[in-house]
């Protein structure tokens, strides 16, 4: 399997401990990554401010792929959605789709729709396999108990990802950590947005549904947080001190990538996979895995 990596603006900034811990897991999957250095934002953050400047940033991205002939890999859930929307859109209208390559040809690109857009989660879940990662595993995770973190971007809109989960009762993640040997357990508000994108329009609701969050998570026993989105990482690895100093709170709860936990489960050393890069200290929670 062979995909151009699609990082995005945040991954490479702030969740290089994911980057890494993709790159190790997709290595010894036989998943081969092509990097473009032309890649740029997905168009996402002006989606709602202009819709056409969005798509067209989206579609040079695209383009961009398919002059390659590759499929694009994002790990981040937020670029999974704005390119897997602006590919089905620009496939499915063909005056839209004139409209955006008349742009895209003063840049000398151009595109057709012959490629897909996939989360690195959906192709170790769809094009892997529970069963492929299960028999990788040489550090078994029984024992640990973890939280898993859906956020909003990672099934929604579901319209465009082709019946891929349910949004409502989503279940893949979970099935990809059980591979590794560890617990997800249930929590409420276990379907409900990290507030990351509220943050920036009113800070204390957003801090109101992180906070909300994470006390079900403790209250629930988990030993750990597990997610699949860079930007749901801001809120509850590099903003869980912030957020319990102003609820006057104690969580200590490790925040870990997706990634970072197969990887263990690989027998991955821990700085190979970027732990060292992880605002919540993993100190415990290595030691009970090693």
């Amino acid at each position: 399997m062979k995909y151009a990596l699609y990082l995005g603006c945040i991954i490479p900034v702030r969740g290089r401990n994911y980057e890494l811990s993709v790159r190790k897991v997709a290595q010894r999957l036989g998943i081969e990554f092509v990097d473009i250095e032309a890649f740029s934002c997905c168009g996402l953050p002006i989606r709602y401010i202009d819709r056409q400047t969005s798509l067209l940033m989206a579609a040079r991205n695209l383009s961009l792929a398919e002059s390659l002939g590759l499929d694009i890999c994002t790990p981040c859930s937020g670029c999974a959605s704005m390119l897997t929307g602006a590919h089905r859109l620009l496939k499915e209208d063909s005056e839209l789709r004139r409209q955006v390559n008349d742009k895209l040809a003063q840049v000398g690109h151009h595109y057709e729709g012959k490629i897909n857009v996939k989360h690195f989660a959906r192709i170790l879940y769809e094009d892997i396999g529970t069963e492929q990662i299960k028999a990788a595993v040489t550090r078994n995770l029984s024992g640990l108990k973890v939280a898993i973190h859906y956020g909003c971007h990672y099934l929604k809109p579901s319209l465009i990802y082709d019946g891929f989960d349910d949004p409502e009762h989503p279940r893949t993640l979970d099935e990809l950590a059980a591979a590794t040997g560890a617990t997800p357990i249930m929590y409420e508000y276990k379907n409900q947005c990290c507030g990351l994108y509220t943050f920036g329009v009113e800070a204390e609701i957003a801090y109101d549904i992180a906070h909300a969050k994470l006390e079900h998570v403790k209250a629930a026993g988990a030993d750990a947080i597990v997610l699949a989105c860079p930007a749901c990482a801001i809120t509850y690895d590099h903003s869980q001190r912030s957020i319990a100093k102003k609820f006057e709170a104690e969580y200590d709860l490790p925040v870990l990538f997706i990634t970072q936990l197969i990887g263990l489960a690989f027998g991955f050393d821990p700085s190979e996979l970027g732990f060292d890069l992880n605002r919540v200290k993993t100190d415990e929670l290595l030691a009970k895995i090693l």
